[in-house]
């Protein structure tokens, strides 16, 4: 491992250093600052010539900002001859705007992309993209992540028995997601009927599948942003009679209302991981934090070791 180096951004320096942990290295040094009229200046404090060098930094809020920071990190390393540079981005912002779904939009998505490999990233590690058809937007490799398997071994210690239980997709793009933890945890699959009316506005109309009466439901999801679409399938599911709602999800972008919405919704308990850190504000009772830097550690190395990362979740 002596010539790997990592570096992180300001976006989430704790999953940074819980990923050099794992693989026993110290962060490297960095000096992120900003001029008075706001732009972004960088400086790698120690020499990368000729390393294998790891950056990272989610693409969470403030995004533009994380996302400039980004670029720039990229392009002082290239400067400095980095051997390779890999963009680690445990959450790809933008990503829900991956296509044209109306005249005289953009794809964001891609564009960002753009930015990313013309900034000189060599690869991208990333981690449950909102549509696994954004790896296509880069012109470079992109190794993709999971969370499944940390948060149906979290799930296994309740204890819920198989014929307890009803996996629940809140909407038709969760479905092969919510079909991959059947198979892991068992229990039946219900499927919620969820109509956007715009992109801040979403609605629930029917329930497909189940039965869901009395059963502890499950529901997944890859991020909760305002947890309009959450909150809004949970409400549907208690109606049906579910005994308990328990919502997981790698991303928690938690913003707007989103907060007040799940204190006021009927879902017991909430599970996200920290690939965007949760802020005081966003900590409630309600909600408990899983950590994916032991996984985005072994890609590293796998990375760095030109190994298999598929096989990590080979029986996952």
């Amino acid at each position: 491992m002596r010539e790997l180096k990592i570096f992180s951004g300001n976006a989430n320096p704790k999953i940074a250093e819980d990923i050099c942990g794992f693989l026993h290295l110290s962060l490297g040094a960095i000096t992120l600052s900003e001029f008075p009229d706001g732009e972004r200046h960088c400086k790698i404090e120690e020499d990368v010539r000729g390393r294998d060098v790891y950056l990272i930094q989610p693409t969470c809020p403030p995004v533009n900002d994380n996302l400039m920071e980004l670029l720039i990190m990229i392009d002082s390393c290239k400067r400095a001859s980095a051997s390779r540079v890999t963009a680690v981005i445990p959450y790809f912002g933008y990503a829900r705007s991956d296509r044209k779904d109306e005249g005289r939009v953009p794809i964001t998505a891609k564009l960002c992309a753009n930015l990313i490999t013309r900034a000189g990233a060599d690869r991208v590690l990333t981690m449950d993209l909102h549509a696994a058809q954004i790896q296509g937007f880069f012109d470079c490799p992109v190794d993709h992540l999971y969370a499944a398997p940390v948060i149906n071994e979290y799930l296994r210690n309740k204890g819920y028995s198989d014929d307890n239980i009803v996996v629940v997709s809140p909407d038709e793009g969760s479905i092969k997601r919510a079909i991959g933890h059947v198979k892991r945890l068992g229990g039946n699959l219900a499927i919620v009927d969820k109509r956007r009316a715009s992109a801040m506005e979403t609605t629930q109309q029917n329930l497909i599948g189940g039965p869901i009466e009395g059963k502890v439901a499950l529901m997944f999801d890859d991020m909760i942003s305002t947890a309009g679409s959450i909150c809004g399938a949970a409400e549907l599911v208690a109606a049906a009679g579910a005994s308990e709602i328990h919502v997981a999800a790698t991303h928690g972008v938690l913003c707007g209302p989103a907060i007040e919405r799940i204190q006021n919704s009927p879902i017991n308990s909430m599970v996200l991981t920290d690939t965007i850190p949760l802020s005081k504000d966003n900590n409630i009772d309600e909600i408990e934090v899983l950590t994916v830097a032991p996984l985005l550690a072994e890609a590293i190395k796998r990375i760095h070791h030109d190994q298999s990362i598929s096989s990590m979740f080979a029986t996952s």
